[in-house]
Parts: structure tokens; sequence; C-alpha cells
């Protein structure tokens, strides 16, 4: 008896569902402050870029680096890594996360220069993405099965926070010392969180297949020049230079497929994406998220070059949009063990394509409580939206599989921002004078297609 409890701990594996309480809560502490780091560097670093470009003597465009190269850095590692926590272990990716990002955040630190910053950035979204690339992989062993939507909630909940608590961060951070504290701050964070991981976060059943690295160098070729051309199309950049992108990148999707054809458990969870549930959780991530992103991007030039409100203006009246988020995310997971995901996500999508028109239609002289009610409406979709799609997602992939499912909820949400980012940008191209309002035009109309995705899935059956 002894004997065969001991080679089961060394496979790693727990058959229980879920942690006990005590254990449990620890657990998600770790969790939650790796996605609250990978989440705020997110966003802390297009606050400071200003100030950064200014010390490391970098013009703005060469400055945009900082913020791509952590992007491009996780997009292109996320479903490798989730494939690589499948066969290791989610755990032992998350931990190495950890341990990366944090060391890295000391680089970003002790960096003197633009090329060591933007090198110590790329291993620093690295760490981040082991981190997010098993994260709701790992929730799923942390949580019994009854109780997941609620886990599914408070992670939702980190996100929403630390998205939101980004600019007023660096902002705080930047008053008081200078830009390297926004990441040296992340060291004694990440260290707690690293040790308190080796400690409590539970050991999964690992797959028996071989990891591909030729795979996931593919896998990275393919969604960083994808990337890449989303990016410069959007800018208008030279036609030849985003046409070699896109070729680029379809040579390495190709041959990605190509390699992974067969395979019990492809790095691109092909397989996956037969069953409809799975296939339309995702596109509904993606299309939300680019609505937050078009949001989130163009609405402080609408406040300040439409409403003509100030700077500082601008970052309160976006905190209603993050607080109802906050609050709906638990709620929304509680409610999505009882509920449907499609029902819930489509009416909190239906919702949010709502609040979305009433910024369009706000008149020049509105008033502050009427730009913030139209705001905490599209926090309420957003956030009603957000732990139901998780679940599922999460429940409509076998549990074999929970690595590739989490790492489609990781780069269903980076292709999404990205995206969304981009046509911003394009917005503002096509027309300087309306950018802002066309920008949240584009963001209705991806929310009501997530809408429709969404509602869909109340007519598809679940995966046995």
């Amino acid at each position: 008896m002894s004997t065969q409890s001991s080679a089961t701990a060394q496979q790693g594996m727990t058959e229980q569902d879920g942690l006990p309480e005590h254990e449990r809560r620890w657990a998600i502490v770790s969790v939650a402050i790796g996605v609250g780091m990978a989440s705020l560097d997110t966003a802390i670093a297009n606050t400071a870029l200003p100030a950064m470009a200014l010390q490391l003597n970098a013009t703005p465009a060469d400055s945009v680096w900082i913020v791509n190269i952590y992007q491009l850095a996780m997009v292109a590692t996320l479903l490798p890594f989730a494939a690589l926590g499948e066969i290791l272990g989610y755990r032992r990716i998350a931990i190495f996360g950890l341990l990366l990002f944090t060391a890295a955040s000391l680089a970003c630190a002790y960096a003197w220069s633009l090329p060591t910053l933007v090198i110590a950035r790329f291993f620093q979204g690295v760490g981040a993405s082991a981190i997010m690339g098993v994260n709701t992989a790992l929730l799923r062993s942390i949580y019994p099965a009854r109780m997941l939507g609620r886990g599914l909630g408070t992670n939702a909940l980190v996100v929403a926070v630390a998205f939101a608590v980004g600019p007023t961060t660096a902002s705080l951070i930047l008053s008081v010392w200078s830009w390297p504290w926004l990441f040296a701050v992340n060291v004694p964070l990440g260290l707690f969180a690293y040790f308190l991981a080796r400690k409590v976060l539970p050991h999964t059943r690992r797959a028996t297949h071989k990891f591909d690295a030729l795979t996931a160098i593919y896998n990275a070729g393919a969604f960083g020049l994808l990337i890449l051309a989303i990016g410069e199309g959007a800018h208008l950049s030279d036609a030849k230079t985003v046409a070699l992108e896109l070729f680029g990148a379809l040579v390495f999707f190709i041959l990605l497929l190509r390699r992974q054809k067969g395979h019990a458990a492809p790095m691109l969870p092909v397989d996956l994406f037969r069953r409809p549930l799975f296939t339309l959780s995702a596109l509904t991530a993606v299309c939300t998220f680019a609505t937050q992103s078009l949001a989130f991007v163009s609405l402080p030039f609408y406040f300040e070059s439409v409403l003509g409100r100030s700077a500082i203006e601008t970052g309160f009246l976006i905190t209603p949009w993050a607080v109802l988020v906050g609050i709906m995310a638990p709620i929304a997971g509680r409610l999505s063990d009882h509920y449907p995901p499609g029902l819930l996500g489509g009416i909190g999508l239906s919702v949010l394509s709502a609040g979305m028109v009433s910024l369009i239609l706000m008149s020049p002289d509105v008033s502050v409580f009427g730009i913030c009610w139209r705001m905490a409406i599209c926090g309420i979709g957003f956030g009603f939206f957000q732990a139901p799609n998780l679940r599922a997602i999460m429940s409509s992939a076998p549990p074999e599989r929970g690595g590739s499912a989490s790492g489609v909820v990781a780069t269903s949400r980076l292709l999404g921002q990205a995206s969304g980012a981009a046509l911003v940008a394009f917005c503002f191209i096509i027309s300087t004078q309306h950018g802002e309002t066309l920008a949240l035009a584009l963001g209705a109309v991806f929310a009501a297609i997530a809408s429709i995705a969404s509602f869909m899935r109340l007519f598809v059956q679940q995966p046995k």
C-alpha cells in the first residue's frame, strides 16, 4: 500500500477533487500574486513609457518595444508552456514562471540602456507566459469541481483589479521614485509567491507523450509574426513588410499543423477546436477582449479630446468600469456553477455592447454621473462574461488536456487585446477627427458578435 502511494506521489498525480480548504486558500494566494504581477506589468509599462524613454535617451518609437517585446514573448510561448505543463506538471511550470519573472524584474530594474531593458522584458514576458499558460489549469486542480466557477471568478477579479490599478500604481511609484522601481517592487512579491508555490501548489496528473521542441519553434514563429503583422498593418507600415510577416506567419502555421498532425495532444489544440463549445467560447473571448482593448485605449482620447476632460479626471472616469468588473466577476463565477455559461455570457455581452453604444451617444456637455453610469454598465457586462466563459472553456476540454485549454484562455485574451489596440491605431489613421468614436463603435460590434457566439453555446452539446 505504501509503495503504491509513493509511486503515485512520484508521478505527481492527485485524484482528489480539489484541495482541502486551508490548503486551497494559500494556493490561491500564490496563484493570484503571479497572475496579478503578470497582468499589472502589462499595464504599468504603458504609463511609464515617456519616463523610461527620457531616462534611457530613447525615441518614443523605439521605446514602444518595451511594451511590444513583453507581449510578443507571451503570445509566442503561451501554448508551448501549456503543453509542457501537461507533461511536467502545471506546478513545475508555474514555479519556474514565478522564478524567471522575478529574476527578470530585477534585471529590468538594473537595466542601463534600452537594449538591456528590452532583453530583460523579453525574459519577463516568458516568465509571465509560464504563469498565465497554466494558471487556469491549476485552478481546476485547486478547486473542487462544484466550486470551479467561484475560483474562476476570483481569478477574473485579480486580473480586473491588476488591469485597473496599473496606471494608478505606475503614477504613484513615479511620483516618489524613478522608473526602475516599477519592476523592483515585483521582487519581494515574486519571491514570496515562489516559495509559497513550492509549498502549496498541487501535483497533477502528467501526460506520457514527449515535448516537441520543433513544434514549439513553429508555434512561436507563427504567433509572433502574426502579432507583428497586426500591429504594423494597423499603423499602415510598409505594405511589403506586413505582407512578408503575414506570409511568414502562414508558413509557420502550415509547418506547425503538419508537424503535429496525428499527435494525441497537439500544441495548437486543433482537436479541442473540433468541439463547438470550446471554439465558440474561444471566439467569445477574443471578441470580448478586443472590445475591452478598443475601449481602454480609445476612451482617454475620447474623454480628453471630445468631452474636454483633464488627464486626472480621465483616470477617475475609467475607474467605474474596472470596479464593476471586480464586483461582478465573483458573482458571475458563482452563478456559473448553477447556470449555463452561454446564457450568462450572452446576457453580459449584450449589456456590454449596449454600454459601448451609450458611450458613443454621449453629448459633449455630459455630466460626470452620466459618464460613470455608462462606464458602470460596461463593467457589469464585461464582469458577467469572464468567469462563465473561463468555466466553459475549461469544462469543454477533457481533464488531461487542461494545459492546452488554459493556454487557449491566455492566448485568446492576448490576441483580443493586441487586435483591439491595433484597431484603435487604425481608426485614428483613417479619421483624425472621429477615430475615438469609430473605435468605440467597433467595440460595440465586437461585443455584439461575442454575445451571439455566447448564446449559440446554448444549442451545442456539452462534451462528455
